[in-house]
């Protein structure tokens, strides 16, 4: 080994030991261990769903996933919210264009999941809209059948009437959605 050109790499010391100049120290490669650690761990908490950097816009298509109940659905004279009354008062314009009244099957509903809506007509007429982020872990719900509206991750189960929970570990309802029925088309309230 040549020790001229080694010396300006290593230093020897007195006991014989090497010590390299350009070595990283114990201390620095643990930190280093701990902070890709930490990049990992922040990367697999992030969302899967890709940003859309704010809400779709009202001439964008909305995902939509519907499910029939076998009826064919119907115009209502007038918007309806849970409870058959109004979901916003009268003469206030609706907010952006969910789907139409034709598209949601009496009985069953979509889920919208560009908004983030499950849009439902519990019986002919009445149309009603809930979150669709299921209240047990926040996983989206996945169809709306035969008056329930169900959530795949844990089979929780919910009311297309109300909202309420009908089958667990789910605890506590969708929130509900106010929706404007105008003509055919169902809008954001």
């Amino acid at each position: 080994m040549d020790h001229h050109h080694a010396a300006t790499l290593t230093q020897e010391s007195d006991d014989g030991h090497v010590a390299c100049g350009r070595c990283i120290g114990r201390r620095t490669a643990l930190m280093g261990m701990g902070a890709v650690g930490v990049a990992g761990l922040l990367a697999a908490c992030g969302d899967d769903e890709p940003s859309t950097g704010g809400a779709p816009s009202a001439s964008a298509e909305p995902d939509t996933e519907s499910t029939d109940a076998g009826a064919d659905a119907t115009t209502p004279s007038e918007p309806a919210s849970p409870s058959g009354e109004p979901s916003t008062p009268a003469g206030e314009p609706g907010g952006e264009a969910l789907t139409t009244t034709a598209e949601v099957p009496v009985g069953g509903g979509i889920v919208l999941h560009g908004p983030g809506v499950v849009v439902a007509q519990p019986a002919a007429g009445t149309f009603v809209a809930y979150s669709s982020t299921c209240t047990h872990q926040g996983c989206a719900v996945t169809t709306v059948a035969e008056g329930l509206i169900t959530c795949d991750c844990h089979g929780s189960r919910f009311s297309v009437t109300d909202g309420s929970v009908v089958n667990g570990p789910a605890e506590q309802p969708l929130p509900p959605v106010a929706i404007v029925v105008e003509g055919d088309q169902i809008l954001a309230g």
